[in-house]
C-alpha cells in the first residue's frame, strides 16, 4: 500500500522515475558491440542483450499481466514470473539487442499508461502472487521501481567491469 501512503509530488516521482529506466537501459548499451551484449556482467549475471530481454519481457508477461488481471479480476491468482527459466527457454542471447530494449520501452510505456489511468477507487484491487501473498495494484509501482534498482545496479557494475 506504499503507493497510496505517498503525497501527489511523491508518486509524481514514482512514476517518473519508472519512465527513465527505459532511457538509463538505452544510455548505458548504446555504442556497445554485438560481441560485449552478449558479455556476462560480474559474477554472471545478465548480459545486455538478456538485460533488455528480461526487463521487456518482465514488463509485458509479469506487471503488464498483473496489472491487466487486478483491474479486470477479482481477487485473481498471480503466477511467478521465472525469469532465469525463461531466460533459457527463450534463448536471449540468440536475441537482438535494440529490438528487446525495444519490447522493453513500449511495454513500459503501455504499463505506465495503465497505471496513471487508474481511478482512485481501483488502487486497492488486490489479488495473490504466487511466492509473495498478497499483493495490490497499488503495489505495484513500487515493485516495479524496487526490480529496476536491482537491474540499474547490475547494469552498472557490468558498465564497471567494462572500463
Amino acid at each position: 500500500m506504499k503507493y497510496l501512503r505517498l503525497d501527489r509530488t511523491e508518486r509524481k516521482a514514482l512514476m517518473d522515475g519508472l519512465e527513465r529506466m527505459a532511457d538509463f537501459v538505452a544510455a548505458r548499451f548504446a555504442s556497445i558491440s554485438p560481441e560485449e551484449a552478449l558479455r556476462p556482467g560480474p559474477d554472471e549475471s545478465l548480459s545486455p542483450v538478456e538485460q533488455c530481454w528480461h526487463l521487456a519481457e518482465l514488463e509485458r508477461e509479469g506487471f503488464g499481466a498483473r496489472i491487466r488481471r487486478l483491474l479486470g479480476e477479482e481477487e485473481p491468482f498471480l503466477p511467478d514470473f521465472d525469469g532465469a527459466r525463461l531466460a533459457r527457454e527463450r534463448d536471449y542471447r540468440a536475441r537482438s539487442l535494440d529490438e528487446g530494449l525495444a519490447a522493453f520501452r513500449a511495454g513500459r510505456e503501455a504499463n505506465l499508461a495503465l497505471l496513471r489511468s487508474v481511478a482512485p477507487d481501483q488502487w486497492t484491487r488486490a489479488g495473490t502472487q504466487e511466492g509473495v501473498g498478497r499483493v495490490a495494484l497499488c503495489d505495484l509501482p513500487a515493485m516495479m521501481a524496487e526490480h529496476d534498482a536491482s537491474h540499474r545496479a547490475e547494469i552498472e557494475a557490468w558498465s564497471r567491469a567494462r572500463e
